[in-house]
């Protein structure tokens, strides 16, 4: 059949690196890859040219997470879509040298539910993890979703993301296992479980079979095993007796799982955000004094030994998932702008690929409406967001379990080896009614408090909320004739970039580095000490 003509790519501001032999191992294997990565907003696909070179193609789309290969399908989940993507192309066609091209067919609009995950069961239902609402949930044409099930341990159903379920695998087309990072049932419980809080679900079962993980992610039953990716700790490994027995590690947040043969192909992430400090992988790396890596790896299941690898720098920091698409040698996908996705047509005995001609385009009357599925640039709100600080009254060892998720280190934790010495001052910042931040210090003595926890949730840092919280905090204390406010903290990248600069412009006292010693080298950990004067009247 006669190949079309096909434009060149664009390229993005990032760089790959690759093993040498990976282009190679492709070819060996007759197999391609596809990955998605939210952070920048796209869909990859890696292949071997005929020349013996890797290619990579990529595409736009709106925070793209979960994908699923099946058979000449592929199906992805986006900020408030699921796409399936079909196959335009027939046996022995080609587009330029592309043998597998991915229309995006069919949008399915859930709304913004932090889909994770994305499967077809054994009757090709579309399942998918619903990680805001915690469930196991399917589509509906009259519903956003329609739950199939929840963990024994959520109470309901609410957009709050309480335990970050996150994994689903299945075992002869029914969902079987689940992960979460914790099992917790309030609103962003699992931020403060991150480091072992992590399970394992039995589905069928409706029970927790293994514990202790840590921000366990991608769950793939695979030749009679249960394997899974331990995040926090960079490990690949499968479930044996109800324990996690790692098979290797990987020099970043591994999230994205898939199988050929014998051999495991693993996504990786840097330790960009809050969400991934104080994990043992932080730790682990800086003992060898190696950095997180992005890319993605191929494993040999049999030795546990990583075979072949790429690294993506610059813009790139983040994966998400990863599917190996067999008998694929280039693949590619139509995107959402340009004329392609407009041009290309197929029907019934249609023998292959029609292109039609290009439409004259007329000016548009009014504002040109966003294109669904694209990502939008952001603005910032021309009006700022009203936030609201105000004293937390009557707070104890009881009630501020309320405000775990809001708290950090956790004070369900603390509580359980250091019960209250004194007093409790907490500050609160709310934008229409919601807590977005809040500080607890507690006072030892008449003289004294220490600050016990301080945290801004993720998406309204930068806006000097943790800056007004500590003010608000010491204004308070000097009224209360406190002298000295104190703060000790683990120290880490988050902290030397997040907290230290408050700290410097409030003019506390340069922190003083304290060691607590291990048994070993990763169990090092390094403390720092700061104080306040406040005086004994306020300013």
């Amino acid at each position: 059949m006669t190949q079309l003509p096909k434009p060149t790519a664009k390229t993005s501001n990032f760089e790959i690196t690759a093993s040498p032999q990976f282009a190679a191992w492709l070819a060996k294997h007759h197999l391609s890859l596809a990955f998605t990565t939210y952070q920048t907003n796209r869909l990859f696909f890696i292949s071997c040219q005929t020349n013996g070179r890797l290619k990579f193609h990529e595409r736009l789309f709106d925070k793209p997470m979960g994908l699923y290969a099946d058979g000449e399908r592929l199906y992805m989940s986006t900020r408030y879509q699921l796409w399936q993507f079909e196959n335009l192309l027939d046996t022995g066609e080609k587009y330029g040298e592309c043998d597998r091209l991915y229309i995006p067919r069919t949008a399915y609009t859930t709304g913004d539910l932090n889909v994770h995950d994305v499967v077809v069961d054994n009757a090709q239902n579309l399942i998918f993890v619903n990680t805001d609402f915690s469930c196991l949930a399917t589509l509906d044409p009259n519903y956003s979703f329609v739950p199939l099930w929840q963990p024994p341990f959520i109470s309901k159903l609410v957009p709050e993301d309480r335990c970050h379920l996150n994994g689903l695998a299945m075992v002869e087309g029914k969902p079987t296992y689940m992960t979460a990072c914790s099992a917790t049932d309030t609103a962003t419980g699992w931020r403060n479980h991150r480091r072992d809080g992590g399970v394992v679900i039995n589905v069928e079962q409706n029970e927790i079979i293994t514990t202790g993980l840590s921000m366990p992610h991608s769950p793939r039953w695979y030749k009679e095993k249960l394997w899974l990716l331990n995040s926090g700790t960079g490990e690949l490994g499968y479930i044996d007796k109800g324990k996690f027995a790692p098979i290797t590690f990987c020099p970043g947040f591994v999230r994205g799982l898939a199988f050929w043969g014998d051999f495991a192909v693993v996504g990786l992430s840097k330790l960009r955000s809050g969400a991934f400090t104080g994990l043992a992988l932080e730790e682990r790396l800086n003992a060898q004094g190696n950095t997180a890596h992005c890319g993605v790896m191929v494993i040999d299941l049999n030795s546990g030994q990583i075979v072949e690898w790429v690294h993506i720098a610059k813009t790139i920091e983040e994966l998400f998932d990863i599917v190996v698409l067999p008998n694929v040698r280039q693949p590619e996908a139509l995107g959402l702008q340009g004329d392609e996705v407009q041009r290309l047509v197929t029907f019934p005995n249609s023998g292959g690929i029609v292109t039609t001609k290009p439409t004259v385009k007329r000016p548009s009357i009014g504002q040109v409406p966003p294109v669904a599925g694209l990502p939008q640039a952001f603005e910032q709100p021309k009006q700022p967001v009203a936030i609201k600080y105000q004293r937390v009254y009557h707070l104890n060892s009881t009630n501020t379990l309320d405000y775990d998720a809001l708290t950090y280190p956790s004070i369900k934790q603390r509580w359980q080896t250091q019960p209250p010495k004194g007093e409790l001052f907490g500050i609160s910042a709310a934008v229409e009614g919601s807590l977005v931040g809040f500080v607890i210090a507690e006072r030892v003595s008449s003289e004294t408090a220490d600050i016990i926890s301080l945290l801004v949730l993720p998406e309204c840092r930068r806006q000097g909320i943790g800056t007004k919280l500590l003010v608000y905090l010491e204004r308070e204390l000097r009224q209360q004739q406190c002298q000295q406010l104190t703060l000790s903290y683990q120290s880490s990248s988050l902290t030397e970039v997040a907290l230290e600069p408050i700290l410097q412009k409030l003019q506390w006292q340069p922190p003083q580095i304290q060691l607590a010693w291990g048994s070993n080298a990763v169990e090092n950990r390094e403390f720092r000490q700061t104080c306040k004067w406040l005086g004994s009247t306020p300013p």
